[in-house]
């Protein structure tokens, strides 16, 4: 059994047993761009991956004659195609609006409920920190650091204590549950403590990724820009794709 557990620390994200993983990010695209390709390699070894996304993405649009309804169910089309090419078994949408995110109390509820329903073993959200993704990308959708900051606030205190939200335990039977680990996807060098090498399954983060149609413009574009994000020392003959997170481990 030791030696099983000192295999599993040498390897992060590489389990025995068949895990349950819960994603939660912000918008239709998330996973994909933030790990779709760490997702893809977990599916194909036979974890059960959940989406719940918050918003379904209504304002990612520029053009102000865009119909923001009709965006939302394009979205949840193309979200679906690009999870069943990751190897996702269910997506859901808490169809909040897209860029009106704020860390309430009673968003942070819904979270707790939606983790003790579930009970994952391992859960993916994003990086609250996470003010400037690059050096060349600006500035980071608030809606993604509120996701991440939604998400780590349910998870502790809160998911684990029947003492936080005790209407979830006392009217819904929805036991404490905390997750074994949480995996915060960051793009940028900050808080990196695991880097994946994702080399091998990085045609199908970009296949998934040209399912979100509304959003890539010039799909060709699209597969140069993701093909460039190689490691430094890796070359464009020769390339190797890593993706990062902070690792937290709870239990």
């Amino acid at each position: 059994m030791r030696k099983k557990q000192e295999m599993t620390e040498a390897h992060p994200g590489t389990w025995h047993e068949k895990q349950k993983i819960l994603v939660i990010l912000a918008h239709p695209d998330d996973p994909e761009f933030f790990c779709g390709a760490t997702l893809a390699t977990w599916a194909k070894a036979g974890h059960v991956i959940d989406y719940y996304l918050l918003t379904c993405g209504d304002k990612g649009a520029s053009d102000p004659d865009t119909d923001p309804s009709a965006l939302c169910a394009t979205r949840h089309t193309e979200q679906r195609k690009a999870a069943d090419i990751i190897g996702i078994r269910d997506v859901h949408f808490m169809e909040l609006p897209d860029g009106y995110l704020e860390p309430t109390i009673g968003l942070r509820r819904e979270i707790v409920r939606i983790i003790r329903k579930h009970r994952p073993d391992i859960l993916v959200t994003c990086d609250p920190q996470n003010l400037y993704p690059s050096a060349t990308y600006g500035i980071n959708h608030p809606d993604h650091r509120y996701a991440g900051q939604i998400v780590l606030d349910a998870v502790f205190p809160a998911a684990g204590n029947p003492h936080y939200f005790s209407e979830l335990l006392k009217e819904e039977g929805l036991e404490p549950w905390s997750p074994r680990e949480v995996w915060v996807s960051i793009p940028a060098a900050n808080n990196i403590n695991v880097a994946l090498d994702m080399t091998e399954m990085w045609d199908i983060k970009i296949a998934a990724l040209k399912e979100h149609k509304s959003q890539i413009g010039d799909p060709a574009k699209l597969e140069e820009r993701i093909r460039s994000r190689r490691t430094p020392e890796s070359s464009e003959a020769n390339p190797r794709y890593e993706e990062k997170f902070h690792l937290l481990k709870l239990k």
